[in-house]
């Protein structure tokens, strides 16, 4: 546990003083051997400075934790979330080596013409705008040289942390090694495009087809995966601009006011489709990854991070969030506890309801206009953390894409209420897993179904009498720790049977001590009293070695 940890590396003194020197209290008892009960996080601010000054991979794990409110109060999720990384741009000589590596080919016959200079720069990569020899234009993302060395000392360094605090009492509640091996994925995803390239494609199939939106409007980047390797994407340039920096004049004769409220009933669609049906959703859409095109399309960009949902989960968040929208928190506890699985043993079901009925409350003489969904889920989020529930980190991705899609829906359209937009998506859903979707096919299927059961029926009931009748029919039943009672029994009877031994034999001695005078067999009185004193004295210590003596 401390192997990796104590390894002596300017790295990890750098990292150490960048904690130390921010004034985290907590880090600086653990270090230093004192008392280490429950951890105490710095003020947002402060772990906000402490991940800037650690660097660019440490920047990316903030962002990361800012899709997670279902493990920081919001505070953190809003500062993380405001995260960037300040990093200057990689030369161009850096650059073009990288390029040429993984594309084992002269650049010169692969574009036409490719910008020396970025029109972006990240802690992970950097994008210039290139031209194809065939004239399609595209954006060539490029991977920080030296980048995979720096992140797997950061991703040692942060599981050893992780195994550290993991040995308070804190670690019993959160499983942090698995929390820390968790980003340490994501962080190396992050370093395949490959696996970028084909998020992006997975949503373009997805979306192109749909009952509650017009897919035509939707666009997700085309990859060239001719020249696309793990460390350099090539995908087709979108032509517009930020979703909040748009003038939105690409559809004459429409009112410019109804076109952002287009929009944004659009994006609750897409979203909406994509977390509730397909199981797979862009799990960072925040203002910059998501654009307005010239044809006026939506297009959505930067796939590198994606939630995928299992159909129990799907059923349960849909559940969670028709009870939210309901205000119904007995509903509301029970999801939690179904969505936490395992982990829900030890929770206090009636502190838990109580919490989310106090929660809910606060939100049952507001107007839906005044009502901030993103904010209600990061509350109820919040009360599963308070009662020591953990829940899918699903669930967390899910959230900040609902909290980062209703920000750009209200700046789209002031009168934007997200419950009264899913509403109707909700209806429509439950309505398909009712019916299906093809009605006629599953009504045949359960005709045939009741068909087939009505012919066995009788078959079945004949043999079962039959069986009952000629005595044949054997019950197998299973008790659960019918064993652990059994030996409990026997054990209890065990001692019983050994105290009136005991307490026969001290009368026996009893007696022949009374007619010793007579007898002369004093001897046997002595041997009856030492063989009652020695299993006696076993008896006692049993009991008290088996920690049940009340």
């Amino acid at each position: 546990m401390w192997s990796n940890l104590t390894q002596s590396s300017a790295r990890q003194r750098e990292i150490f003083e960048v904690v130390l020197r921010n004034g985290w209290d907590y880090m600086r008892r653990l270090l230093t051997g004192g008392k280490t009960d429950e951890p105490k996080l710095p003020p947002p601010a402060v772990l906000r400075n402490i991940f800037v000054d650690l660097g660019p991979v440490y920047v990316k794990v903030g962002q990361l934790l800012s899709t997670r409110p279902d493990l920081l109060p919001q505070e953190y999720i809003d500062e993380l979330t405001a995260l960037q990384a300040e990093v200057p741009p990689v030369p161009w000589e850096d650059v073009e080596v990288t390029i040429r590596q993984q594309l084992r080919q002269p650049i010169e016959d692969v574009f036409a013409t490719l910008n020396t200079e970025p029109v972006a720069a990240g802690s992970i990569a950097q994008t210039h705008r290139a031209t194809l020899k065939n004239g399609q234009e595209v954006a060539v993302k490029v991977q920080r040289p030296g980048l995979e060395k720096i992140i797997e000392q950061d991703i040692t360094l942060l599981t050893g942390l992780a195994e550290l605090v993991s040995i308070a009492e804190f670690g019993d509640s959160y499983d942090l090694v698995a929390l820390a091996e968790e980003f340490g994925t994501a962080l190396r995803g992050e370093l395949n495009f490959t696996e970028e390239g084909a998020n992006g494609d997975k949503l373009r199939r997805n979306l192109a087809k749909s009952r509650w939106f017009d897919p035509t409007k939707v666009a997700i980047p085309e990859i060239y995966w001719n020249f696309t390797t793990e460390k350099l994407l090539v995908m087709e340039w979108v032509d517009g601009d930020p979703i909040l920096l748009a003038k939105y004049d690409g559809m004459p004769g429409v009112d410019r006011v109804d076109q952002r409220k287009a929009i944004a009933n659009l994006l609750t669609r897409v979203f909406f489709q994509q977390i509730c049906l397909d199981g797979f959703f862009h799990a960072d859409p925040h203002p910059g990854n998501l654009f307005y095109l010239r044809d006026g399309r939506v297009a959505l960009i930067d796939c590198g991070m994606v939630g995928r949902m299992d159909p129990r989960t799907q059923q349960l968040l849909i559940e969670m969030l028709l009870a939210m929208v309901n205000l119904d928190a007995q509903r509301c506890s029970q999801l939690a506890i179904d969505m936490a699985g395992s982990t829900s043993k030890t929770v206090n079901v009636s502190n838990l309801e109580s919490d989310y009925d106090r929660l809910l409350r606060r939100y049952y003489n507001m107007s839906l206009s005044e009502l901030s969904f993103s904010q209600m889920f990061y509350e109820v989020l919040e009360v599963s953390r308070n009662n020591r529930l953990r829940m899918p980190a699903n669930m967390g991705l899910c959230a900040k894409a609902i909290a980062n899609l209703e920000g750009i829906a209200r700046n789209l359209d002031p009168d934007y209420n997200f419950a009264e937009q899913i509403k109707p998506l909700m209806t429509d859903l439950f309505g398909r897993q009712l019916i299906g979707e093809a009605p006629l096919q599953g009504l045949l299927r359960t005709a045939l179904d009741i068909k087939n059961l009505s012919l066995q029926s009788p078959r079945q009931f004949e043999v079962l009498l039959d069986r009952v009748t000629s005595e044949s029919l054997i019950w197998n039943v299973a008790m659960k720790d019918v064993e652990a009672l059994r030996r409990t029994v026997d054990s209890s009877a065990n001692r019983l049977s050994f105290s009136i031994l005991v307490g026969s034999l001290i009368m026996g001695a009893a007696v022949v001590s009374s007619q010793a005078a007579v007898s002369n067999v004093y001897y046997l009185s002595d041997i009856l009293f030492a063989a009652a004193s020695l299993i006696g004295l076993w008896l006692v210590i049993s009991i008290l070695r088996s920690g049940r003596l009340r």
